[in-house]
């Protein structure tokens, strides 16, 4: 409430027959009084809930001499034979045959050499054949026919011929 507004309502008070007049916005409050002694203006505010701190919490570390270091891991053993792996060489759409109605270039177990094609990615309408740069035997296919591929992505393991 600001100053023209309370000097308003001194002046109705005064002119009026009423002798109290409260007023409330929201944590504010004004009581005018109207008496033999005079108009007496007590602002009253509401004072703001009382806010508690938070009590500190300390942590506490166990001693030194109980802690124990972690634990390491077990390690896997190694595999005999490090995987290799056909890269898309192009972001488009991975084909592993010629057309529907063809075998694969490569299935799961097949030798294969380099220069040897081992899928078709599609790239802006145009079909190129992608070239196997390594020598050994499919492992694993990492991409199902159709699927669309990024640049450098995995397309098969192949465990390298000795």
């Amino acid at each position: 409430m600001d100053l023209k507004s309370i000097l308003e309502l001194l002046r109705f008070v005064s002119k009026s027959d009423l002798s109290e007049v409260v007023v409330e916005e929201g944590d504010f409050r004004l009581t005018v009084r109207k008496g033999t002694s005079g108009n007496v203006v007590s602002p009253v505010s509401v004072p703001p809930p009382s806010v508690q701190p938070l009590p500190t919490i300390t942590p506490i570390a166990p001693p030194p001499s109980t802690i124990e270091p972690p634990k390491a891991e077990p390690v896997p053993p190694a595999s005999p034979k490090k995987l290799n792996y056909i890269r898309s060489p192009m972001v488009g759409t991975f084909y592993r045959r010629p057309s529907p109605d063809k075998e694969p270039y490569v299935k799961v177990g097949d030798i294969i050499q380099p220069g040897q094609v081992v899928c078709i990615i599609e790239a802006m309408k145009l079909f190129n054949e992608i070239q196997s740069e390594i020598a050994g035997r499919i492992v694993r296919l990492l991409v199902e026919d159709g699927q669309p591929v990024e640049y450098d992505q995995p397309l098969f393991e192949v465990e390298p011929i000795e």
